[in-house]
């Protein structure tokens, strides 16, 4: 606020300044900026009517095949089943006038810092990566990304036997690199 004092009249000028703490910066809101650009292309794809209702519809059934860090964005909105709180009309209004997605992002963030915490998993280049070094843990989920399990491993050297036997079938150019060195 600015106060300027003239011969007699005092004048208060407000000044407002726009608040830079909610904008994005690159690498922000990874998934709601990924799934939102992803989610409404595919609007754009399948010509669905822009009105809140059907894209609120479309969120809904996207969301029921979300996996990951995706489903977990899909929960703090609301459009999942098993969700405490409902925030889809805050991506489906702003959608509805083609309003920018990272904006979207933007203002779900003030709502719920959480959104915007959610980050993808770094993915293993199984192509170059050596089984032996890493952990039980990112075995497992090499395995989990792949709809896989393994039933009776309890070595690390079973979960690498697994995933050597399963890669030319879910990383072919990988499993081909591999035998190549």
């Amino acid at each position: 606020m600015l106060c300027l004092v003239g011969s007699s009249v005092v004048l208060w000028v407000l000044v407002l300044v726009p608040d830079r703490s909610t904008a994005l910066k690159d690498g922000d809101c990874e998934v709601c900026v990924s799934f939102l650009n992803r989610f409404y292309q595919s609007l754009q794809d399948t010509d669905v009517k822009f009105s809140s209702a059907d894209i609120e519809n479309a969120l809904v059934k996207t969301c029921k095949e979300a996996k990951g860090k995706e489903n977990r964005f899909c929960y703090y909105i609301g459009a999942t089943n098993d969700a405490a709180t409902k925030m889809i009309n805050e991506i489906s209004k702003p959608l509805s006038y083609h309003a920018p997605v990272d904006k979207i992002c933007e203002k779900l963030k003030k709502k719920d810092s959480q959104i915007c915490e959610l980050k993808y998993d770094k993915q293993v280049d199984l192509s170059t990566v050596d089984l032996k070094k890493l952990k039980v843990k990112d075995l497992k989920k090499i395995l989990e990304e792949w709809g896989e399990s393994c039933k009776g491993c309890a070595e690390k050297s079973d979960f690498i036997r697994k995933i050597d036997e399963l890669m030319p079938k879910y990383a072919p150019n990988a499993a081909k690199a591999r035998t190549e060195f």
